[in-house]
């Protein structure tokens, strides 16, 4: 499979009835966007790719699982696609509790065409955004994965502020020996400054241990 950075972006269309799933991929077409229409939930889960790119548009009342029942479900999975609700009227209370749950948006019918395509470009950058970033920390937890014990406890250290003295005295070594775990550490993270190394592992969310 080719890496998600080189997918083109879909938006998946969820709904029971087949006009409006009809209408909308005319709708996204006309606007330069690819887009697949599902007749259910289930459908949708069974075909669906958490590495591709894209975002979700989904009717809330559906038969056997309705919307919110499957962002249930995408949010069980740790699915990061974003999700615009399409709502009736009565629908608006279940729509709010949708947001709440996680989802970026929600139209009522009947909506302005221009309104559904501004927020899924919204949901697509999103989509992007939220991909790249999670590229990077894994790139970054990767390089923190080759440093050894002593380098990462001089690691956790530095992000706690402490100086070579400080940190030769916790770990009861020589500041020397500090200052080479020091460039070592540079140069596995590849990183260009303590500032950048700091930052670099704080993005990675990778949590710290007792040394």
């Amino acid at each position: 499979m080719k890496p998600a950075a080189t997918l083109a972006p879909i938006v998946y269309v969820v709904d029971d009835d087949e006009a409006v799933r009809s209408s909308l991929k005319l709708l996204l077409k006309s606007a330069g966007l690819t887009s697949l229409a599902h007749v259910s939930a289930t459908d949708f889960l069974a075909a669906f790719d958490e590495d591709q790119p894209g975002c979700l548009v989904l009717d809330i009342r559906m038969p056997e699982m309705n919307g919110l029942e499957l962002q249930d479900e995408l949010n069980r999975r740790g699915a990061m696609i974003p999700v615009i609700f399409i709502t009736g009227h009565g629908d608006v209370p279940m729509a709010v509790e949708s947001m709440r749950r996680g989802a970026l948006d929600f139209l009522q019918k009947p909506f302005r065409d221009e309104d559904l395509i501004d927020r899924v470009r919204i949901a697509l950058a999103l989509d992007k955004n939220n991909r790249e970033q999670l590229g990077a920390r894994d790139a970054i937890r990767c390089r923190l994965a080759a440093l050894t014990p002593r380098e990462m406890q001089v690691l956790q250290l530095l992000a706690l502020g402490k100086s070579n003295k400080q940190m030769a005295g916790d770990l009861g070594v020589s500041q020397r020996t500090i200052e080479i775990h020091r460039a070592h550490l540079m140069h596995k993270v590849e990183a260009t400054s303590v500032a950048q190394l700091v930052r670099m592992f704080l993005a990675a969310d990778i949590g710290t241990s007792t040394y």
